[in-house]
């Protein structure tokens, strides 16, 4: 699968961890920046690139990493075909993993989120490893419900971006 990365200076060092740990699972990855950490830089600059490249290819996946994650979904998700879900962890992630990840297949099972953006400040590698894996493996459900609601995403969006 193609995934497209993207990460401003406060997710720059998981992203470049991530990066490797996609490769090593056989994924096409293609690094939309930061390619450097400055602290100066602006997360909507590479959010912006990673869901434009994702929406233009429907059969790929993006993941983006923040702070938080939060500020980042925003900007991803103002772009038409876009649904980025947000993970910033979970207490319980590192330590049981099981019903806190619920969040991570229902984004796939019933938004076929495509993006998936990760809050650095709160996700360990570990942890983040352990959720990107779980997010590529867990299918869209395909259910009428599902598609029809989603639909209705794409359709309020009248643009291609609000900025």
């Amino acid at each position: 699968m193609r995934i497209f990365l993207g990460a401003d200076h406060a997710g720059f060092e998981l992203k470049e961890k991530i990066k490797v740990f996609l490769r090593e699972l056989g994924h096409e990855v293609a690094d939309e920046g930061a390619f450097k950490f400055d602290p100066a830089d602006d997360y909507p600059d590479f959010m912006e690139v990673v869901a434009k490249q994702v929406a233009a290819d429907p059969d790929s996946r993006g993941i983006i990493f923040g702070g938080t994650g939060q500020g980042e979904a925003m900007c991803a998700n103002r772009f038409k075909r876009v649904r980025a879900a947000v993970y910033y962890g979970s207490p319980r992630a590192e330590s049981r993993g099981d019903e806190s990840l619920d969040i991570i297949k229902l984004s796939r099972e019933h938004n076929n989120a495509n993006i998936l953006s990760l809050g650095a400040r709160f996700v360990g590698e570990a942890a983040a490893k352990q959720t990107i894996k779980l997010w590529l493996e867990t299918s869209f459900s395909g259910e009428d419900r599902h598609i029809r609601r989603i639909a209705k995403l794409d359709y309020k969006l009248k643009s291609e971006t609000r900025f």
